[in-house]
């Protein structure tokens, strides 16, 4: 069975899941010609059984394959929380499935044979997305680890700036005076690593619902 060990660096990888070997040897080989890292499975357990690497990662995967196919594997990732790009391959597509495939968020969805210019216009559409969400994930729990740090006073002061109270409207809501609402507003905008009132709108926002912001 395969696996994948844990990448040793950012290098995004490529994995393919195929029941035909020769569909696995072209494209590892088309993959690596451009230097893309690839991980190779037969079936769509072998890829559910294995770790999957902290990288930005991409899946092609063939839509029929016996006991489990493409859309059954793709959810069964998602069931997770795993969400991969996914670029779908089909020896038989018709409309319906392509349809589908790109209402589920697909990348691309490909016909065999395909050419070898399109799937990789496919793949390097895919890294970048992956890319992207993990970005996008790393900033959203360094986000969440600044919010912890503020204390309940400052979050309650933060709540009021979000709303777009003025200092002495958040004292009087909390029963403070102006100069202590102005010091703990200072200090949870160094904590969070804000400077403008845009910005600790727009962090609150990104926030979980529930963080006392609201």
């Amino acid at each position: 069975m395969s696996s994948i060990a844990p990448a040793r660096d950012a290098q995004p990888i490529v994995l393919v899941v195929d029941d035909d070997p020769l569909v696995r040897s072209s494209l590892d080989s088309l993959f690596r010609s451009v230097d893309f890292a690839v991980r190779n499975f037969g079936s769509a357990q072998e890829l559910l059984e294995a770790p999957l690497p902290e990288t930005p990662c991409c899946l092609v995967v063939d839509v029929r394959m016996p006991h489990m196919g493409g859309f059954e594997c793709r959810d069964r990732l998602a069931e997770r929380g795993v969400d991969l790009p996914v670029i779908f391959l089909t020896g038989h597509g018709d409309i319906p499935m392509s349809v589908k495939a790109m209402k589920g968020g697909a990348v691309d969805f490909l016909t065999k044979p395909f050419r070898d210019q399109d799937m990789l216009d496919a793949v390097n559409a895919g890294l970048a997305r992956a890319a992207e969400r993990r970005s996008a994930s790393r900033e959203s729990e360094s986000l969440r680890q600044r919010f912890a740090t503020l204390t309940t006073r400052e979050r309650q002061v933060m709540a009021g700036v979000v709303r777009g109270l003025l200092n002495k409207q958040i004292a009087g809501e909390l029963g403070i005076a102006e100069i202590t609402v102005k010091l703990h507003r200072a200090s949870l905008m160094r904590k969070m690593g804000l400077r403008t009132v845009p910005d600790l709108v727009r962090a609150a926002e990104a926030l979980p619902s529930g963080d006392g912001t609201s």
